[in-house]
């Protein structure tokens, strides 16, 4: 598959200054032209996704993590964009320009691409998503966007209703898939594992797809790390319960004894 052109290239910017290309704030957010909302699996995944994205190698603020955000590409052409159904930016401010919330991810204004980018397969978008479609007119495929102008390094499908997982990697400006083991794949450069799990997310049990650390244990949800510290107080409060009552049966064995002793005409205290 070629690109008959480079619409952006990270190493080759446009010359006009940067200040006098269109930036979120000139580009539409919503979905144009496009009718029909992310379903209930598109979206608790995407969350599930962001919920346990927890790179060790960078902090909090500097990363960014969308959901059927547009990602703008094409400086020349600004009505043109993608819209992935989640990826995540390392090495970036969480906010755009230190305060605001990001409406879309504008290429040519950020500068960096995102380093991964998932889409969940769909019967409407699957052929796209593989890369199994050629382009129509001058837009490029969604694939060419990826692999070719952006040159986003990791590149996820995942299809809920067989749960494959496909990992692809940028390798010599092409795609590659990746051999997976267990359903999981671990990305050196975040020092992140992303994987199939199979639970009960939501009320939901099924196989999804999260992320996991160097020791293959799944990051927990916010809800989850509440549970985990609702459970742990609770057993300490058990414990400390415990040990009060421990104690206050030795000091009623004692004090039973002790009278024990005095009816026999002796003093305690002096034995």
């Amino acid at each position: 598959m070629s690109v008959d052109r480079s619409p952006f290239d990270l190493s080759d910017p446009p010359q006009i200054p940067k200040d006098k290309l269109p930036t979120m704030y000139d580009l539409p957010s919503e979905v144009v032209g496009e009718s029909g909302l992310p379903d209930l699996f598109h979206i608790w995944q995407a969350e599930l996704c962001s919920a346990t994205f927890c790179p060790p190698t960078y902090d909090s603020d500097s990363i960014f993590i969308a959901s059927d955000l547009n990602l703008y590409y094409d400086w020349q052409h600004t009505s043109w964009y993608k819209r992935p159904d989640w990826y995540a930016v390392v090495g970036v401010p969480r906010f755009y320009e230190q305060r605001d919330l990001r409406m879309s991810y504008v290429m040519w204004q950020e500068e960096v691409p995102p380093f991964i980018v998932i889409e969940f397969l769909s019967e409407s978008t699957r052929d796209e998503d593989l890369g199994r479609t050629t382009r129509k007119g001058a837009i490029p495929t969604k694939w060419e966007v990826y692999e070719q102008i952006v040159k986003i390094p990791y590149y996820v499908t995942f299809d809920r209703l067989t749960n494959e997982l496909q990992v692809f990697q940028l390798e010599n400006q092409r795609y590659q898939l990746q051999q997976l083991t267990d359903n999981k794949l671990w990305i050196p450069d975040l020092e992140l594992g992303l994987g199939c799990w199979f639970g009960n997310y939501k009320g939901s049990t099924r196989c999804w797809l999260r992320w996991y650390d160097i020791d293959g244990n799944w990051f927990p949800t916010p809800q989850e790390q509440a549970d985990l510290e609702r459970i742990r107080a609770e057993n300490e409060r058990i414990r400390a319960e415990n040990e009060r009552i421990r104690a206050e049966s030795e000091s009623q064995r004692a004090e039973r004894l002790a009278e024990y002793i005095r009816k026999m005409g002796i003093n305690p205290d002096e034995i």
